[in-house]
């Protein structure tokens, strides 16, 4: 089986995490590790730049982030005794879910939700129901269950 696990930084991708790692996968499963860094937006690539660095510079430091990100999450599956990969793409996450999910022939993506509502959602979209929408596979959606 291969389970594409999307994560970024978020609450919300811990949950996807700890759910994955907690199954009993069948004998030959690969989890890859999937983070996305999105392209930084006019406003923020000015916060960046500030006549010391440039653009391109403030991508690798996120690339560089994101990486390192998968690589650590991917050590905890390695230690259940499932074979992991780590990948880092570049891109907007609705899109690169759905294309890596498709090139790499993943049978399940899982990802967490923010469970945002109303005029948040309306604003910032869904990525996990973008993903849901057009996935080519079966897409598993974690929800945080909040502490009160």
């Amino acid at each position: 089986m291969r389970i594409l696990l999307a994560v970024d930084h978020s609450k919300y991708s811990k949950a996807a995490i700890k759910e994955v790692a907690a199954r009993p996968w069948p004998a030959r499963s690969t989890v890859r590790v999937l983070s996305v860094v999105e392209p930084l937006p006019p406003p923020a690539a000015e916060l960046w730049y500030d006549g010391q660095g440039s653009l391109d510079q403030a991508r690798k430091k996120l690339r560089k982030r994101a990486t390192e990100f998968v690589e650590r999450i991917a050590g905890k599956f390695k230690k259940k005794k499932i074979k992991v990969e780590a990948a880092v793409s570049d891109g907007h996450p609705r899109e690169v879910i759905v294309k890596e999910a498709t090139k790499w022939r993943a049978d399940l993506i899982v990802l967490g939700s923010h469970g945002r509502t109303g005029l948040t959602r309306l604003l910032l979209g869904s990525v996990a129901d973008s993903v849901v929408g057009n996935a080519p596979c079966s897409v598993e959606v974690v929800r945080r269950k909040d502490r009160r």
